[in-house]
């Protein structure tokens, strides 16, 4: 039986509460960065500020979306580990300085391995069934926001944050946390957008796993 849900367009009156919402969230995530640098001087943008914090709790929430959508609804198993996988990962390499105070060096690298080695194994184990729901992942809103955050966070918010660029720009007057609060904030801006495709990627395996249901 194909995982491709029963076309049920979504109404207007759906589609812009959804709009609103997502639009809400990128508008506070905004606000926290701003009242951040206002009135949080001594953790601003570091590992215990806002934007760092809130980098952390989107990759975690991320994390548990997906693990309801492949242990719960079982929708996409190949195609979710992936998507976990590197989530998690994301979420682990955040936490590389904790892990490195408390307790040993490059310790997230390690965790890093643990986590994507055996699972890019299994996908690849599992190819034709990964290609099949792939098919299906591929042409979804979710899949388009996520690569959206993906590029964001791993290609322009690194390129952004080049120093020689801060220099370019800020001259004899530069310093050093104005690139690192660019670099910063755009990256939780792409985590935000993968964070919406996982919430796209919920409410799309909950329509396969009700016509699953269905057919039964």
């Amino acid at each position: 039986m194909s995982d491709a849900p029963r076309a049920w367009p979504l109404g207007f009156r759906t589609t812009l509460i959804k709009g609103i919402l997502y639009a809400l969230g990128i508008g506070a995530i905004a606000q926290g960065a701003f009242l951040e640098a206002l009135y949080l001087p001594e953790v601003r943008f570091s590992e215990l500020g806002f934007t760092e914090l809130t980098q952390t709790l989107t990759l975690a929430v991320s994390c548990g979306l997906l693990l309801y959508v492949r242990h719960i609804l079982k929708v996409w198993p190949t195609v979710t580990l992936l998507l976990l996988a590197f989530i998690g990962a994301s979420l682990v390499r955040e936490q590389d300085a904790f892990l490195d105070q408390y307790i040993a060096d490059d310790t997230w690298q390690i965790i890093v391995a643990l986590i994507v080695v055996p699972s890019l194994a299994w996908v690849v184990m599992q190819r034709r069934r990964f290609l099949d729901e792939f098919a299906h992942y591929s042409n979804s809103f979710s899949f388009g926001l996520f690569t959206a955050g993906v590029l964001t966070t791993y290609i322009f918010s690194r390129l952004y944050g080049r120093q020689d660029f801060w220099r370019a720009v800020l001259q004899d007057h530069f310093v050093r946390e104005f690139k690192d609060v660019a670099e910063e904030v755009v990256e939780l801006l792409g985590y935000s957008l993968m964070l919406i495709a996982m919430i796209e990627l919920v409410l799309l395996a909950r329509r396969v796993h009700k016509a699953r249901l269905e057919h039964a």
